[in-house]
């Protein structure tokens, strides 16, 4: 009778475990639906915003250069070209400091000093996107202009291969000045995230390696940075969604010119500047369209890029078994 009662409070006490599971389980999923919904919700609102654009011009669209509101012809070739350049100039600068930053602080940083440089570098990802745009306009495009945009002229410039690259007159904007801006706003980000991910390797693994005589480089090139790679690779392209998307500091200090230059000090425009300079000027149904096909552009190609960067995760887990 006894162990007949226990049996019978055992089940009414599951009962409402399984419910409550069953409850959670639902709000989980009605959260996971609920973003997919919205996600789908922008595309199709983009879709429809930019069909009379994409209508009237078509796939010439996408490597069209021209962009003149008075004749009403439109290209997305400049700004597309913009992003990419910009983004390419900033994680090319912002990855290697990030991760030399990161193993700074987790490896050779003095344990005083350790967290409030941690403190430091997480407020420079709290700045707003305006005061980089303000600082970087007003402070630092005149250094440019006076001091690295003419070095680099004379230096790089006269390079034959490359040198096309740093040709024309140092305007002080232009694209290497939105890049580095770029890279100043995603370091905090790569750097903080490096840093997580490096304290996660096990203790073990350093103290093994520095017992078989490794160099702190050694542990780190071939013990650490394996051990984690696949969570950078991850943290990394998080933060070239971030800028590629990025408007108010690269608007305030790219030029704002719809051309293509085959040199990075030029003066240009991505995406995301376009469509903040140009919204509210846009008189003409046409060119409303075309400023969403812009839009519409930039969602694409932040969704390759994101599942690129899946696609490379899922390659690395299965090489390395996991």
């Amino acid at each position: 009778m006894t162990a007949t009662s226990d049996y019978d409070r055992g089940v009414k006490s599951a009962r409402p475990v399984a419910q409550s599971d069953r409850i959670f389980g639902t709000l989980t999923l009605a959260a996971a639906v609920v973003v997919l919904l919205v996600l789908l919700g922008v595309f199709v609102s983009l879709i429809v915003g930019a069909w009379p654009a994409l209508k009237e011009y078509g796939l010439p669209f996408l490597w069209t250069e021209k962009w003149n509101p008075v004749t009403e012809k439109f290209g997305a070739l400049a700004p597309l070209y913009g992003t990419v350049v910009t983004s390419i100039i900033a994680m090319v600068i912002a990855v290697p400091v990030g991760l030399g930053i990161a193993i700074f602080l987790t490896e050779t940083c003095p344990r005083m000093l350790r967290r409030p440089l941690g403190i430091a570098i997480e407020l420079l990802a709290g700045i707003p996107s305006i005061i980089y745009g303000i600082w970087g306009l007003f402070v630092f495009a005149p250094f440019m202009q006076s001091y690295i945009q003419p070095f680099l002229i004379d230096t790089l410039g006269n390079i034959p291969v490359i040198g096309s690259l740093f040709a024309g007159p140092p305007y002080g904007i232009g694209m290497l000045t939105a890049g580095l801006i770029l890279a100043m706003m995603i370091l905090p980000f790569i750097a903080s995230l490096a840093r997580d991910i490096f304290q996660t390797v096990p203790p073990m693994l350093r103290e093994s390696a520095y017992g078989m005589g490794m160099t702190r480089w050694e542990v780190n090139r071939h013990i650490v940075i394996p051990h984690v790679r696949t969570a950078l690779v991850g943290g990394i392209m998080l933060s070239l969604g971030r800028a590629l998307g990025e408007t108010m500091a690269v608007t305030f200090v790219i030029g704002n010119a719809h051309r293509i230059s085959g040199s990075i000090l030029a003066p240009g425009t991505t995406i995301s500047a376009a469509i903040a300079n140009e919204f509210t000027e846009a008189t003409t149904p046409i060119y409303t369209s075309s400023l969403i096909a812009l839009g519409l552009v930039l969602f694409i190609l932040t969704f390759i890029v994101l599942a690129a960067a899946q696609w490379m995760l899922k390659r690395m887990k299965q090489k390395s078994g996991a």
